[in-house]
């Protein structure tokens, strides 16, 4: 007979709510979801770091927010780290479009004076 049942339970039988005699937290705690929780989401900005798919910079800042109950899951944590990504790869680009027009400025500047030193001494 016990057999049965606890066949029957691991179906998903008789565990209604008149069923259960302890709260939610003693018959699974608060801690253990928590701990389950953390520990992937740990795991996966390890996995990412060392894989060089993100910089120590955004790993410790992810850490972080993991740890202060930022993230519901996994899911979410991804993309977080797609926004932070592509947020870091738009600011790198506009810094070297930045950098290429400072450089052809400098240049055209520096032909311009050639020129006008040119011009003086003939």
């Amino acid at each position: 007979r016990v057999r049965e049942r606890n066949k029957a339970k691991s179906k998903g039988r008789h565990t209604g709510t008149g069923k259960r005699r302890g709260t939610a937290n003693a018959r699974l705690p608060f801690k253990v979801l928590w701990m389950r929780r953390i520990r992937v989401l740990r795991r996966l900005l390890h996995k990412m770091r060392d894989a060089k798919k993100i910089d120590k910079h955004i790993y410790h800042a992810l850490y972080l927010q993991s740890k202060g109950n930022q993230f519901k899951n996994k899911r979410v944590l991804l993309e977080t780290i797609h926004t932070m990504k592509s947020e870091q790869a738009q600011v790198k680009a506009l810094a070297d479009q930045a950098e290429a027009k400072k450089s052809r400025a400098r240049a055209r500047l520096a032909k311009r004076s050639a020129r006008e030193q040119k011009k003086t001494e003939q």
